[in-house]
């Protein structure tokens, strides 16, 4: 349990006025900065932390939700981070207790290292997936895959928004419309003239992260990767769902190695909503 000084502490919502704390905390659990990808989470998600009165975050967490806006469809937990003096005095699961309480009726779904993955189970969680982590630099193939993508262009984003909803199963327009600002690269798949995948690169530290990659195959998905991979110099970090074999086993051929897998958690639902055979990766594992 908390000592009686962490329990009265009071949970708040973040502002990105909490941008170098939530980094800062970040650093302090041994992970990357992250703030750009902060940035994102606390504008379209969010924030939920504890004020350390020595300054500083005890610990935070975002949720970022998705569908109609007073009855979402389905809300995504992730930087679910408690400060390291402030450790296993049950800090995280007040948050989680917290998020689970306000969601009311909202499905919920995260993705958890082995290290979290008993707190979740214990709040109701349960494992419905898991993805394999990939880092690396991207070799390319010979010869490259046919499918033909391009750069993404404004007049794209309504295709690629109404692909968005049919894949994830739920409406992210709140989060698929900031891609172009927030990505380095946004890139579609096409077929005769209709958009078959899109996916994009954002910045990451020294990595660029692929995330989402949608398309209507594994070869889709290919083509997608190595575009994106063609137009950085980088290495590309991605998580992908175990079920995509193939293309898990193609991105280790090309220099691609695992880095660790997470499992996929649900809470009110059995599944996620959607079409998992056309959703390989994650924007981030923080938001789905």
């Amino acid at each position: 349990m908390p000592t009686p000084s962490l329990a009265s502490l009071p949970i708040r919502r973040l502002t990105l006025r909490d941008l170098t704390a939530c980094a800062d905390l970040s650093e302090n659990r041994g992970w990357p900065r992250e703030e750009h990808k902060w940035s994102l989470l606390l504008t379209a998600g969010k924030g939920y932390g504890i004020d350390d009165p020595d300054g500083g975050l005890v610990g935070a967490c975002v949720v970022t939700e998705y569908g109609p806006q007073e009855h979402p469809d389905l809300a995504a937990v992730g930087m679910v981070l408690v400060a390291e003096r402030h450790a296993r005095q049950g800090v995280g699961r007040r948050l989680m207790r917290q998020i689970v309480a306000a969601m009311g009726t909202t499905p919920l779904t995260l993705h958890s290292t082995p290290y979290g993955r008993p707190l979740y189970e214990e709040l109701g969680f349960k494992v419905t997936g898991r993805a394999e982590m990939l880092r690396g630099r991207f070799t390319p193939e010979e010869p490259t895959p046919r499918t033909a993508t391009r750069a993404a262009t404004a007049e794209d984003l309504p295709a690629i928004l109404r692909l968005d909803e049919e894949v994830f199963g739920v409406d992210r327009t709140h989060i698929i419309t900031r891609l172009p600002a927030f990505a380095d690269q946004l890139r579609v798949a096409e077929d005769r003239g209709r958009i078959t995948g899109y996916t994009a690169a954002w910045p990451n530290m020294d990595t660029h992260v692929v995330g989402p990659l949608i398309a209507r195959d594994t070869e889709t998905a290919k083509a997608l990767l190595a575009s994106l991979a063609a137009h950085t110099d980088r290495p590309l970090r991605t998580d992908i769902d175990v079920r995509h074999e193939e293309l898990l086993s193609w991105a280790k051929e090309r220099g691609l190695r695992s880095v660790a897998f997470n499992a996929v958690m649900t809470y009110g639902i059995t599944e996620l909503p959607g079409d998992w055979t056309r959703r390989f990766a994650p924007l981030t594992v923080a938001a789905g």
